[in-house]
């Protein structure tokens, strides 16, 4: 998908103006500092988010109080979709895992727009299809692939996220997405950091060569970037069916 260069919200700007506009009366400007809890496991989600600069990523615990990565929201779309889909809880966190800026609103409203916006309900449920490839590609990546090529996927999903080459990520937060012990995630980092991919200082993360770093990746990454615009694009709007002509209506139903 590529790093993007401006602060907005990719899913808003698929939406007609009209559309967007009258969105902007509900919404709320907040910042999200890294770390911070969205929401806990099978806890309400009160507010849905659309991040601007922050990502934020869903992490699944386990029993032995380690977790793990099943996906990740930016400005490329909607934190609490769940809920324009019937449900209330999911059994994941949501955590800042880049802090920024999102937008932020209630989720009864955002239900109620759902429901009554053709074009905003177009436009989730495209970015749901293509939020469920990333989580499933996560889970495939997770069993599969070693920490280096799981730890470059993750890498350039954030800078697909962001409009800048640097961010800020602690070791122990990277270990926590990908599963693995700090020390295999610092290893990892140290050699993407030799080889002149990345830089890694004081908890912070510096892009210096994207290709070099999806060389380096598997190919989930590919797979996960290709869906997002396939589906979600600011410059092919959801487009919603034409309603039949009178005279083809009134000829099937004599």
């Amino acid at each position: 998908m590529g790093p993007v260069t401006s602060k907005t919200n990719r899913l808003l700007e698929t939406l007609p103006a009209a559309d967007y506009r009258a969105l902007g009366l509900f919404f709320e400007r907040v910042k999200l500092p890294l770390g911070h809890t969205l929401y806990g496991c099978g806890k309400r989600i009160d507010y849905a988010y659309l991040p601007i600069d922050s990502v934020v990523s869903f992490l699944h615990p386990t029993e032995d109080g380690s977790t793990v990565e099943v996906g990740i929201v930016g400005n490329d779309g909607l934190v609490g979709i769940t809920v324009c889909l019937g449900g209330t809880s999911m059994p994941h966190r949501a955590v800042v895992c880049i802090g920024g800026e999102a937008l932020r609103m209630p989720t009864a409203r955002l239900v109620n727009e759902f429901n009554s916006r053709a074009f905003l309900r177009s436009g989730v449920l495209r970015y749901a299809q293509s939020f469920l490839t990333q989580i499933s590609q996560t889970a495939v990546c997770n069993r599969l692939h070693p920490v280096e090529k799981r730890l470059c996927r993750t890498l350039l999903l954030c800078h697909d996220r962001v409009p800048s080459n640097d961010f800020s990520m602690t070791q122990e937060f990277l270990s926590s997405m990908l599963g693995g012990r700090r020390e295999s995630v610092t290893v990892a980092a140290g050699g993407l950091q030799n080889a002149g991919v990345i830089r890694y200082s004081r908890g912070r993360i510096y892009i210096l060569d994207r290709q070099g770093l999806e060389a380096s990746a598997c190919e989930c990454y590919q797979l996960i970037s290709h869906e997002y615009p396939r589906l979600v694009s600011a410059d092919k709007k959801p487009t919603l069916p034409a309603p039949p002509a009178e005279d083809s209506l009134s000829a099937r139903l004599a």
